[in-house]
Formats: structure tokens, sequence, C-alpha cells
């Protein structure tokens, strides 16, 4: 096997790793796909993907962390999500990752409820109904964000296919 097709290997899995980081936040995965796509870009010499392709993913891939960060902020920032919400709901999501889907799914929202619930130090109802609300505003803004990045990383998928064919 030479080496350009261990080059291309490589790119190929960067780029299948990174499709899954779109919806494992654990993973950076528009910036891993973006690395396969330059990989494969430059064991092709440039030739089939060129500069102004790759400046148009370089683009969509900082759009991506900037969707990132936007998205899970506006959610919690929505519902008045204290700080410690904000930590709760990263900590939820990576202990989350523990427990497959349904992790995924609730980490979130139990680690921001209980972010929310440390933050005021009381489990007075209202107290409880307003960590609720938290809880569920930043797993939606978690929610917006990984379907705003799969669209991305779809559309850069599809104009990296269109500039190798073309």
């Amino acid at each position: 096997m030479d080496s350009t097709t261990i080059y291309y290997l490589i790119a190929a899995l960067l780029i299948l790793v990174g499709l899954l980081g779109t919806v494992l936040p654990v993973l950076p995965g528009i910036p891993l796909m973006f690395a396969g796509m330059l990989l494969a870009a430059w064991a092709g010499s440039f030739q089939a993907i060129g500069a102004p392709a790759l400046i148009v993913l370089a683009m969509l891939t900082l759009v991506s962390v900037a969707v990132d960060f936007w998205a899970t902020a506006h959610g919690a920032r929505r519902v008045g999500a204290s700080r410690m919400a904000m930590w709760g709901a990263a900590i939820g999501t990576l202990v989350g990752l523990l427990f497959g889907l349904p992790g995924l799914l609730f980490g979130p929202f139990i680690g921001a409820l209980a972010g929310e619930l440390a933050h005021h130090r009381s489990l007075h109802p209202h107290r409880v109904g307003h960590a609720t609300k938290v809880g569920a505003g930043t797993w939606v803004g978690l929610l917006l964000g990984t379907a705003l990045k799969l669209a991305l990383a779809f559309a850069m998928l599809g104009l990296f296919a269109l500039a190798w064919w073309l």
C-alpha cells in the first residue's frame, strides 16, 4: 500500500469520526472533518480539491464552531441559566456519554438542572420549577446546535464531493 492510499484512508477516517463528532459533543466534529478533507486535498496534490473549495470549507468550519457556542448559550440564556447551569450541562453531557443514547439525551438536561439548583442552593418549588425550565432550555439549545452542525457537516460533504468529481 503506497503512502497516498494511507493518507486517503486516514482522511476518510477523520471525516467519519468528525461526522460522529457532530452528534457526540466530546469530539470536535466539523474541525475533524475539515482536517480529513484538507488531508485528502493534500494527498491529491490539490488537483481535485483546490484553494477555493478549501476556503469555503474552512469558513463553514469556523461557522460551525460559532454555532456550537451560540446555540448552547442562547438556549440557556433565554431561560435565565446561571453559569453553574451551563457547567452542569457540559458535565452532564460528558457523563451522559457513558450511558449511550439515553445519557446523551438526558445528561445535559440533568446537568443543567443540577447546576441551577446548586447555584440557588434551594429546593423551594419555585426554584425547582425555574431549574427545570433552565434544564429544558439548555437541552433545546444543544439540540438546535446539533441540528445546525449536522446541516453544516452535510453541506461540507456535498461541497467536498462536488469539488472532487467536477
